[in-house]
């Protein structure tokens, strides 16, 4: 039940590197045979652009690709890649690919220090956020709620990712000044943690000190099928930056385990939130 055509697109690309490569052809040397412009193969393993059946068919059969069950199941993946998502038609409130690749993972681990993860955000939270970006206009960030409420049911479906979130106290404590808010963010987040789901909610107490995520936020994407890397995500104001390098994506996962450990319980976060509300 879980597919998203960004997962997908990536899948594609590194398919088309890897038939390539074991062909024995340069990118250059590929295309000279082809008769394809410079850049035309580039964008295709890069995953900027998506080839039709035709290019397909040209590329297999350059790299000698004749396994009939082989060559139908690329040519599924290319007809995967250029399928819509829901999330095409929120382009304008959505800066990049990230709710694409977060739609077909399988585990999300999120270190959030300034607000707390889409995914666990009421409507009104997520006005809020949107409301304090500047230039947000009120059609905006109903748009940008919608889409936020549309990203949640993922946490709804039979196949629902595991989702492992730890925030900064501090996200909380921020929220003293809108108590009428906090009080319904907050018992959302207690009966979130409280269900019987997928979801796992840590809070990473002031007291806890300094710890190795003092870069800021990070999102990290696993995959349930080996063909489809992590990825680790920073989120920015404009578009997001990914990381696919093995050694990067260790990196970022020893600093996610590491604020995890010095996080509370989930038993003792729920304890920590009813002491807010109180």
């Amino acid at each position: 039940m879980r597919q998203s055509p960004t997962v997908r697109k990536r899948r594609l690309a590194a398919e088309l590197r890897r038939m390539r490569e074991a062909a024995g052809y340069t990118v250059d040397s590929a295309r000279r045979e082809l008769g394809w412009s410079a850049g035309r193969l580039n964008h295709m393993e890069a995953g900027r652009s998506r080839p039709d059946a035709s290019a397909l068919r040209d590329l297999m059969n350059l790299y000698g690709v004749t396994d009939p069950a082989r060559r139908d199941a690329l040519l599924a993946l290319g007809r995967q890649s250029k399928e819509r998502g829901w999330w095409d038609t929120y382009a304008d409130v959505l800066p990049d690919s990230y709710v694409g690749f977060e739609a077909e993972a399988s585990v999300i681990s999120t270190f959030q220090p300034v607000v707390l993860p889409g995914l666990l955000q009421i409507p009104d939270y997520t006005a809020e956020i949107a409301r304090r970006s500047l230039g947000s206009s009120d059609a905006e960030i109903r748009r940008i709620v919608e889409v936020r409420a549309e990203r949640q049911n993922i946490l709804r479906r039979p196949d629902a990712p595991e989702v492992r979130a730890v925030v900064d106290e501090s996200v909380l404590l921020r929220l003293r000044r809108h108590p009428d808010l906090a009080r319904r963010q907050i018992n959302h987040l207690i009966e979130t943690a409280e269900a019987d789901n997928t979801v796992t909610f840590q809070v990473l107490p002031l007291d806890a000190g300094l710890h190795s995520a003092s870069f800021g936020a990070m999102v990290i994407l696993d995959y349930a099928d080996e063909l489809d890397p992590s990825i680790v995500y920073l989120e920015t104001r404009a578009e997001g930056l990914y990381l696919e390098n093995p050694d990067q994506v260790a990196g970022y996962r020893k600093a996610f385990e590491d604020v995890l450990a010095s996080a509370l319980s989930p038993q003792d976060t729920i304890e920590r939130m009813k002491e807010l509300i109180r």
